[in-house]
């Protein structure tokens, strides 16, 4: 497997009792299986083998896909090339946190009967969260703001939907179009990273950047449904309103995939979400509707974006995919980690040499919720650590827009 160009970090692992990742292997997997087991009328065959699965976070071990796991057998293909062959057997604890996170998910879909056959076949065990989250009273107060928000400047909105799209999965939040996320968080800055000049500079306005530019392309990778998925989708209704944008190409899981992840399923519900809310928000729904028929807007679902791996090893057509983009827009933590590699970089490492590999220029949009950061300069990080808050890392307080171009 590929790696990020001259690796100089380890791979984070999750064996470090009282570790971010140790808790998430140890208390936030078998919290979510119980979860699962709640939220449906299962039969005695899916409740043993969630059971079973339970049991194995515990204390067990990395197991093989079982026979039946997918009918076509594609996808067991896919896991042993992306290593089931060098860490099955182990610990879940002794191999990297990102490959033990994405086949936990997977074995669970596979405990529930997603991949078939039987009556639960492509049920998503995720939906009823994804669905109480769209339908929350927070939902209209924030997709309300949007009317306000067409009273501002064109700028103004430029910057409150990017900051919309940024703070997106922090759950305290939401997508309050508003300024707070360039805030502080003591006596530290929430926006420990602000590359948003550039960004602006590969999709500049009409009239304002290089004379003659051919059509722009975002590639956008999403990260999670809901009321997360909701101001992405406002973002690329923007971009493409505003002529920053001539196509949209939305990246998205092809199953569930770590509790939230948006799955096409998930952006039609957020497109009717749109639409029904009326006022402005139907506004952007309708847009991005018709730019769904016209092909300005495209949803895609590549098996890699399930993959266990970093986006260096991504397939070809998935990097000439990424590499006609004028820019790919990475959202989220997880896709962090996939994009830089999920080790411990020292903060300062250049965030443009850990992505040097990837094929044009790509940001980076995400809430701090996991160990891996790069790109802080060093004031930046003596601050973040002089602050005394010893979770900044994980807790979803700062955020980061970075740009490669």
């Amino acid at each position: 497997m590929a790696d990020t160009p001259s690796v100089t970090a380890p791979v984070i692992l999750g064996d470090e009792p009282g570790s971010f990742p140790h808790g998430v292997l140890a208390e936030r997997h078998p919290a979510i299986v119980r979860q699962v087991r709640d939220a449906f009328p299962f039969g005695p065959e899916r409740l043993r083998a969630l059971d079973a699965l339970l049991a194995s976070c515990a204390d067990g071990v990395v197991e093989p896909l079982p026979a039946d796991a997918d009918p076509t057998g594609r996808d067991r293909d896919r896991w042993a090339r992306w290593g089931m062959d060098a860490y099955a057997g182990r610990s879940w604890y002794d191999v990297p946190w990102l490959w033990a996170e994405s086949h936990f998910y997977r074995r669970l879909l596979d405990a529930v009967g997603y991949f078939g056959p039987g009556a639960w076949q492509g049920v998503d065990p995720f939906r009823p969260a994804k669905l109480a989250e769209l339908d929350a009273p927070e939902t209209d107060e924030e997709l309300a703001a949007l009317d306000r928000l067409d009273e501002s400047s064109t700028e103004e909105r430029t910057r409150a939907l990017l900051h919309g799209s940024l703070w997106g999965n922090r759950a305290d939040l939401g997508f309050r179009l508003s300024d707070r996320g360039a805030g502080t968080e003591g006596a530290v800055e929430a926006l420990v990273a602000d590359d948003s000049d550039t960004l602006w500079s590969l999709l500049p306005a009409p009239g304002t950047g290089p004379t003659g530019r051919g059509p722009a392309t975002l590639c956008l990778v999403a990260d999670n449904a809901g009321r997360e998925l909701v101001p992405d989708l406002l973002l690329v209704s923007h971009l493409l309103a505003e002529g920053r944008v001539d196509r949209a190409v939305l990246h998205v899981k092809p199953y569930p995939y770590y509790v939230s992840d948006a799955t096409p399923t998930d952006v039609l519900d957020a497109l009717r979400r749109l639409v029904a809310a009326g006022g402005a928000a139907a506004a952007h729904g309708e847009r991005l509707w018709t730019a769904l028929t016209d092909g300005r807007v495209t949803v895609r679902a590549h098996p890699f974006s399930c993959a266990p791996l970093p986006y260096a090893d991504m397939p070809d057509d998935l990097r000439e995919d990424f590499a006609a983009a004028t820019v790919t827009v990475l959202k989220g933590d997880l896709n962090y980690r996939r994009l830089v590699g999920d080790r411990w970089w020292p903060p300062t490492t250049s965030f443009a040499r850990v992505t040097a590999y990837f094929p044009g220029p790509v940001a980076a949009l995400r809430t701090l919720k996991s160990d891996v950061v790069t790109g802080l300069d060093a004031k930046t990080e003596a601050a973040l650590e002089a602050s005394g808050e010893r979770r900044w890392r994980t807790s979803g307080t700062h955020a980061l827009i970075q740009v490669r171009r």
